[in-house]
């Protein structure tokens, strides 16, 4: 039971660990432009990308897609910079079907970003002879942590609501502005070492 433990845990800290924030910023930019009446598009979208970083963990833990590190750490802020913007460009039109279908759309294809980096973790994990059951534990530690996030940030847009009496339009703005900014600075930081790069070199 330990061992099994230790999966889910291990799922879990890759979420909520200070030093995966970049994967909180996704979570906090995929939510920032619901309100708290929309908790069924917030629970489509957040499904969406589970599907998506489940689908590959599962084909990089059985090494059907081989992951790289340096272009993960590339493609990681640009999602999270692109649903910033979606979310800006939400809230200056009215939000019809088109728009609501792009977005889960990019969250489920923003998954399949995202499973790379979970891979990585979870490849140094020593499992014996299945993964079926170490692959379970980690993705729900990883489900867990992820619901965490969103009880947590939708618990303080309720006191933003409720006691600030806060506009939803500067909410989205100031969270979607926020996780942008931390995803450029990730951006420029992940492309430092490539700088020393020979040219003809690519990044995976």
């Amino acid at each position: 039971m330990s061992g099994s433990t230790n999966f889910f845990i291990t799922g879990w800290d890759h979420i909520v660990d200070i030093n995966a924030y970049d994967h909180v910023l996704f979570v906090m930019a995929l939510c920032a432009a619901y309100r708290l009446v929309q908790w069924r598009q917030i629970v489509i979208i957040i499904t969406a990308f589970t599907l998506g970083h489940s689908g590959t963990l599962i084909l990089c833990a059985i090494d059907v897609i081989p992951t790289n590190p340096t272009l993960v750490d590339l493609l990681i802020p640009f999602t999270i910079m692109v649903t910033a913007l979606l979310n800006v460009a939400r809230d200056n039109h009215e939000a019809g079907g088109t728009d609501t279908k792009l977005k889960y759309g990019a969250a489920l294809g923003f998954g399949l970003i995202h499973g790379l980096a979970f891979a990585n973790n979870f490849k140094v994990i020593l499992f014996e002879d299945s993964i079926l059951m170490p692959l379970l534990l980690f993705n729900l530690g990883i489900e867990v942590g992820q619901i965490f996030i969103v009880i947590l940030l939708m618990g303080a847009l309720w006191v933003y609501n409720k006691y600030l009496s806060g506009d939803h339009a500067k909410w989205n703005l100031f969270l979607s502005g926020a996780c942008f900014g931390v995803a450029t600075i990730l951006m420029i930081e992940a492309l430092k070492p490539a700088e020393n790069m020979p040219a003809n070199v690519l990044p995976f």
